[in-house]
């Protein structure tokens, strides 16, 4: 007789349901996204993941950061993760008016994702009544970062209009922003140009937790000649703030956008392992303050002979 348990649910087994489609008035085109979901538990806490902008067709879309997303879903995380409308996989115009970065659009798909959360609780095949709606953290890499920044309370002056642009989101308890831009002060001509709305942020009012995580090897000219330029949202806001500095680390920290991304400069299982473990670490402690997993990661760092990061922390 053949076993009958030979089949089962391995431990941190998650699905993903894409495209989920949300229609919203006045967006250019539909907002899809990926929702990636432990396959047992409740009370999930959620995870509101932004892409990049990038060079690559996909990975700025919902079918990216497969390392990132894939990790904390398999963690008894929610991750939902939205294909903002500079992805090139939309194909809209870069010169209309908000190409070619589409900043302000790419904030209100996350105010909206948040709004939509019933639904898309009921439509996920399998996630009906398992979501913990005010647990609620965003994550952003590069320009996914710059997002995030907004979310948690930084400032910006639309170049167009000249009028400040708040677009914080309450009901996120905490950030992690990775790789995101920095201050207009060192910002190269290129960059003030090209994206002038990076010349307009205004960090001081920042003040939810945040994660800052860059790599010191993450140098680029056309953005900075600043070393130290993606550390700003650390440095310049307020609040209870920390900054994780992978040592070696460029702009995609190892791989996180993608598995086996052309892109990455620097491919590292070893660098991306560093970067999920640490900013669940975070993430688990934000949401819930009697985990000490944010603690143990810095005390392990402290610990190694040859460091791979530096923690940093202030206002706590």
């Amino acid at each position: 007789m053949e076993n009958q348990n030979a089949v089962s649910l391995s431990q941190g087994t998650f699905t993903s349901s894409s495209p989920i489609v949300l229609s919203v008035p006045g967006r250019q085109v539909e907002l899809q996204i990926k929702v990636s979901a432990p396959a047992i538990g409740n009370n999930l806490p959620i995870i509101l993941l932004s892409h990049g902008h990038g060079m690559s067709n996909f990975l700025s879309s919902l079918r990216g950061y497969g390392p990132l997303a894939d990790f904390y879903a398999s963690q008894g995380f929610v991750v939902i993760q939205p294909t903002h409308l500079d992805s090139k996989t939309l194909n809209l115009d870069p010169d209309g008016p908000e190409g070619p970065l589409f900043w302000k659009s790419r904030a209100t798909d996350m105010h909206v994702i948040l709004d939509y959360l019933d639904q898309i609780e009921e439509i996920v095949p399998g996630l009906a009544g398992r979501l913990d709606k005010n647990q609620v953290v965003a994550v952003g890499h590069s320009l996914g970062g710059h997002t995030v920044s907004i979310l948690a309370g930084m400032r910006l002056t639309d170049p167009k209009d000249k009028k400040e642009v708040i677009l914080n989101e309450p009901r996120i308890k905490a950030a992690v922003i990775i790789a995101g831009p920095g201050s207009p002060a060192g910002l190269a001509p290129f960059a003030a140009e090209h994206y002038p709305i990076f010349g307009t942020s205004d960090f001081t009012e920042m003040t939810l937790p945040c994660l800052i995580v860059t790599g010191d090897n993450d140098n680029n000219p056309m953005f900075s000649e600043r070393a130290d330029w993606r550390s700003d949202a650390y440095h310049l806001s307020n609040g209870p703030k920390c900054l994780l500095t992978i040592l070696g680390g460029e702009h995609i920290l190892g791989g996180i956008s993608g598995y086996d991304a052309a892109e990455t400069t620097d491919e590292s299982p070893e660098r991306v392992a560093l970067v999920q473990q640490a900013t669940l670490a975070y993430i688990r402690t934000a949401l819930y303050p009697e985990d000490s997993s944010w603690e143990n990661i810095q005390d392990q760092l402290q610990s190694e002979d040859e460091p791979k990061a530096i923690i940093e922390l202030k206002g706590y």
